[in-house]
């Protein structure tokens, strides 16, 4: 299917299994076209990548991402920093069929102010992406239409007091009604949701995050006119994608 098809009624599974992508040197497979409403994800554990990514960085990073990298004081952060951005570019430029170094990432317009800080975009380019990482653990998603994405660790209990007030009035009751033990994987599992639709937006934390509803529960909710799925990662994490419905031809909102 061409990216430039759209698809009549696209459905996302509620869990996606990500693949794992290879350190360098090796290279990536032959990558397809990733079809309306199904996005390709690419899991990057630090560990595996962190030498490989601080050995490759000077040959695929721009200047500004390895000035970026060089502002984390611990290097533990830095060294996921590296290993996202490493992996993204290889993954764009396999796709593109250009070298990681060469591929050109500007901002879209901002949907609430119209400034050049929304999602992040190849001009030119019918392909969208999202990046997000924490401590240890980076996801990649490529898709035919504006993605989000966002991996993040179970909080601690105590960070769920403090964030009472950024989940919907619905999911709050949907957290309150499990035991005590369930609710912070249950949290990081809405807040994922939250954050990788805020993304595909484009907005961001610029936005309200308990306005949208994407539920606690299992099987997750999705806003108008998007898709929303789990995205399977390694324990004591969650993760979430979120792909918008239209077709890469129909033009922005």
């Amino acid at each position: 299917m061409s990216l430039l098809e759209p698809s009549p009624s696209p459905v996302l599974d509620s869990l996606l299994l990500p693949t794992a992508l290879p350190p360098l040197p090796a290279t990536l497979p032959p990558l397809t076209d990733p079809g309306p409403g199904r996005p390709q994800l690419w899991l990057v554990a630090t560990a595996v990548h962190e030498e490989t990514a601080a050995r490759y960085a000077p040959l695929v990073l721009g200047p500004s991402e390895l000035a970026r990298a060089e502002e984390f004081r611990r290097p533990t952060d830095r060294a996921t920093y590296l290993c996202a951005h490493v992996g993204l570019r290889r993954v764009l430029g396999k796709h593109l069929g250009v070298a990681p170094r060469t591929v050109s990432v500007a901002r879209a317009p901002c949907p609430c102010c119209g400034e050049p800080h929304g999602r992040p975009v190849l001009p030119g380019e019918p392909l969208h992406f999202s990046l997000s990482h924490c401590e240890g653990l980076s996801l990649i998603a490529v898709a035919a239409a504006p993605v989000g994405v966002d991996v993040e660790p179970v909080p601690d209990p105590q960070t769920l007091v403090e964030a009472a007030d950024v989940v919907h009035p619905m999911e709050a009751a949907e957290l309150a009604a499990l035991a005590p033990a369930l609710r912070p994987a249950a949290f990081a599992r809405v807040w994922t949701r939250k954050e990788a639709y805020l993304k595909g937006l484009g907005i961001g934390l610029g936005a309200d995050p308990s306005t949208d509803y994407v539920g606690a529960g299992e099987v997750p909710a999705a806003p108008p006119g998007w898709l929303v799925a789990d995205v399977a990662v390694p324990y004591g994490h969650r993760a979430a994608v979120a792909v918008h419905r239209r077709s890469i031809g129909a033009g922005p909102d």
